[in-house]
């Protein structure tokens, strides 16, 4: 099988290592990144730390220039969900005729509404894709829907460290599990990561969106790790009510929660003293994924008519945060 990491950062090196680590009879890695990331990939290839060791793999091939790559059996978009507008144009070039594309961003996704048959099938949430940039060149029927549940941070070029986690749920946006949903899992699984094939994506997207529409901004705005957000009365009241605001918006898209809200928090609390992706994006001077993970949550919520006072003054502050960091770069 041939499988693009479109978007080598954090989380697509962390793929991408474990994918190119199986024979290249069976999987052929293309790893799709830029600047000095790509410059490590192509001259030291890729270091993956996890569970206390240090593995360089180099069984991959890295490019920025798509029309130097074949067309792909599977493409897993790692990008940043603030970033997808800008380069899905580019995707087309590694289309064949049954191109998986698999979405693996944070937040709530351009294409959640469709393949439902609900009332807002045809919606377009602006808030991740405002110019229907991204599904004009994306179709619809190629999409697979992902939930990435691994915290990893990109230490350094070429350098990825696992932290935790190894799931990643795949689904067919009709629900359906099919061939090709199945065949990609299997790939993961020899891979040694988890991949459970769900029939309803957005009830566990919605389960890893409800923490990090509250935990990654609180993070941003704090700088604290997630164990101390979690402890800290104060900010664990306030994540709460975030999560009570979302929980509402989504009940009323006909979502269901396997956990509570306390065992969610409980659960971000034991990952530790780790900083959330959106922290790390602030400390680095660049943007954030504040529309895909709260911005699209407001925005469902006047769709549902539901309030949500508390998301939307996070929401402000941190908008206001990206355009001071912004600013002082200049």
């Amino acid at each position: 099988m041939k499988i693009c990491i479109f978007g080598a950062g954090a989380i697509g090196s962390y793929l991408g290592a474990k994918l190119a680590k199986l024979p290249r009879s069976e999987v052929e890695v293309t790893l799709i990144a830029r600047g000095k990331q790509l410059e490590a990939l192509q001259t030291q290839g890729l270091k993956l730390e996890e569970n206390g060791s240090e593995e360089t793999i180099d069984n991959f091939f890295a490019t920025d220039d798509v029309n130097t790559v074949e067309p792909q059996d599977a493409i897993f978009v790692t990008v940043k969900a603030q970033s997808l507008p800008k380069v899905a144009p580019s995707l087309p070039a590694l289309y064949g005729q049954a191109t998986m594309v698999v979405m693996a961003q944070n937040g709530i996704p351009w294409w959640y509404f469709r393949e439902t048959g609900g009332e807002y099938e045809h919606y377009i949430i602006r808030a991740v894709d405002p110019e229907g940039t991204i599904e004009t060149n994306i179709p619809i029927k190629q999409v697979i829907g992902c939930v990435v549940y691994p915290a990893t941070e990109l230490v350094a070029p070429g350098v990825v460290r696992h932290i935790e986690g190894d799931r990643f749920s795949l689904g067919e946006l009709d629900g359906t599990k099919s061939d090709r949903l199945k065949q990609l899992a299997q790939v993961l699984r020899q891979a040694n990561l988890k991949a459970p094939v769900r029939n309803q994506i957005r009830n566990e997207l919605w389960v890893k969106l409800w923490g990090n529409l509250a935990f990654n901004p609180i993070s941003a705005l704090t700088g604290a790790t997630l164990d101390r957000i979690c402890e800290y009365s104060l900010t664990r009241e306030l994540a709460r009510n975030m999560m009570l605001e979302a929980k509402a918006i989504a009940e009323k898209l006909g979502v269901k929660f396997g956990i509570s809200l306390e065992q969610r928090i409980e659960g971000a609390r034991n990952v530790g003293a780790h900083k959330t992706s959106m922290l790390q994006d602030i400390e680095a001077g660049r943007m954030t994924e504040i529309d895909a993970l709260v911005g699209a949550a407001i925005e469902l919520g006047e769709l549902t008519d539901t309030p949500t006072p508390h998301l939307s003054s996070i929401y402000a502050s941190v908008k206001l945060l990206e355009q001071t960091i912004l600013a002082n770069s200049v």
